[in-house]
């Protein structure tokens, strides 16, 4: 199984903006967290960051036939990119939203998600916990889906059986 971890724009200054709201954890630490919880979990893990939103959207599209699960940050384009939210609406991967701050507990025009509505879940204001947290939820959405898989794929075989 495969998870294509997506970040949007200002994560990569993690460690350097606003430590009070995001903390002083450098993004570079937070993949290498949830790469190692990807090797003990036997899940292949790819990152990309952009501060731009049709690279965000092309790389959504490109996770169709290649990835089983997505992480999306989309950071600030979370309350202004319906693109984004497209793509991920189109793909139709399991995808989880996260968040390190509370984006509830913020500005007003941060309490609203475009995203997440076409996300399976979002995780936020638990800092690079968040991640964690995502990379638990992704596991077992995409366990589950595999389930839901082999259990109609068995039961097709079954009725062909049958059908003989």
């Amino acid at each position: 199984m495969k998870v294509v971890v997506i970040q949007g724009p200002n994560l990569n200054m993690l460690g350097h903006r606003e430590q009070s709201i995001y903390g002083p954890m450098k993004l570079e630490d937070i993949h290498n967290q949830m790469r190692a919880f990807a090797e003990q979990n036997g899940i292949e893990i790819e990152f990309f960051q952009s501060n731009l939103e049709g690279e965000i959207v092309d790389r959504i599209q490109e996770c169709l036939g290649e990835a089983d699960g997505i992480i999306i940050n989309p950071a600030a384009y979370t309350h202004t990119s319906i693109a984004i939210r497209d793509a991920i609406s189109a793909v139709q991967i399991p995808t989880v939203e996260v968040h390190l701050s509370n984006v509830y507990a913020r500005e007003e025009f941060r309490q609203k998600s475009l995203t997440a509505p076409v996300c399976a879940g979002q995780i936020a204001g638990f800092g690079p916990f968040s991640y964690h947290m995502a990379m638990i939820a992704i596991v077992q959405i995409m366990n589950e889906v595999k389930a839901m898989r082999e259990a109609q794929q068995a039961q097709q075989a079954q009725q062909a059986l049958q059908n003989n």
